[in-house]
């Protein structure tokens, strides 16, 4: 690994992938296996090709010919546990967010309507596990930052009617894409964010704006039961509270592991 650059909040580290525990969102770009380090090409690849004059996939002095296959075709709807179709998804997500829900609710960026967390297909029941024609049912998520709930709705794809709420308070599901996003711009915003500004500056040579420009891993921080948990995030697990962990496009690790964005108090604090 090479020399960490700073000692202050945003260390910036190259050539080692940082070990994320829990689910993880990515933004910006899809993560290589050790990005950004300055890696020589495997043996059993590309490197044996290029020592015999040879470029990567390259036979007998010929450049073997790729092979696109066209992807598989979605109906509108599945059929048994068949993964969720796009068509599905978009109308379930329709059906579950009423009025009501729309009216009373606020998003990640306090807009008005919830924050849309996930869509997936539902389990069976316990008396429909046999059953080959049992209905398909979604369940789709909200987290409501208005007063920091989780929102559930069963949606029956056949009848395309809701047949179950539930309201859970102190749940934190993992980060979807968007509220990863808003806590890479709360602490850009914030002082606690003047760190990775600055070692951004210092690998890339750029100002550091917008969370466009990195790859950002994130997970939910909550503080552990019967503790008080670190000043000013006291009230993380009942509040949603991310951690982020960045990385430059195409550049080093920028080590954020000790910071922590609360996005319903919309505030940055520091894990000592």
């Amino acid at each position: 690994m090479r020399t960490i650059v700073h000692r202050h909040l945003g260390k910036v580290v190259a050539g080692a992938a940082i070990a994320v525990a829990g689910t993880a969102v990515m933004v910006g770009i899809t993560l290589p296996g050790s990005a950004g380090a300055d890696e020589a090409v495997g043996k059993s690849g590309g490197q044996a090709a290029q020592q015999a004059g040879q470029l990567p996939g390259q036979q007998g002095g010929a450049v073997a010919p790729g092979v696109v296959e066209a992807p598989a075709s979605e109906g509108d709807t599945g059929d048994g546990r068949d993964p969720l179709t796009t068509d599905e998804i978009d109308e379930v997500r329709k059906v579950a967010l009423d009025p009501q829900l729309l009216r009373t609710s606020e998003n990640v960026e306090g807009e008005r309507g919830p924050q849309q967390i996930a869509v997936n297909l539902a389990a069976p029941e316990a008396k429909e596990l046999d059953d080959a024609d049992a209905p398909r049912r979604a369940d789709v998520s909200f987290y409501d930052y208005k007063d920091d709930t989780l929102v559930t709705k069963t949606v029956n794809l056949e009848t395309g009617k809701v047949e179950a709420t539930n309201t859970q308070r102190d749940t934190q599901p993992p980060i979807s894409r968007d509220e990863a996003v808003e806590a890479t711009k709360t602490l850009l915003a914030d002082p606690l964010g003047a760190g990775l500004k600055s070692d951004y500056k210092d690998a890339t040579g750029k100002e550091l704006t917008t969370p466009d420009q990195l790859v950002v891993n994130s997970m939910v921080f909550r503080v552990s039961e019967g503790t008080t948990g670190p000043a000013g995030l006291t009230e993380c697990g009942k509040h949603r509270c991310v951690r982020l962990f960045v990385k430059v496009k195409n550049g080093p690790w920028i080590d954020t592991r000790n910071t922590v964005v609360d996005l319903s108090a919309r505030k940055v604090a520091k894990i000592r």
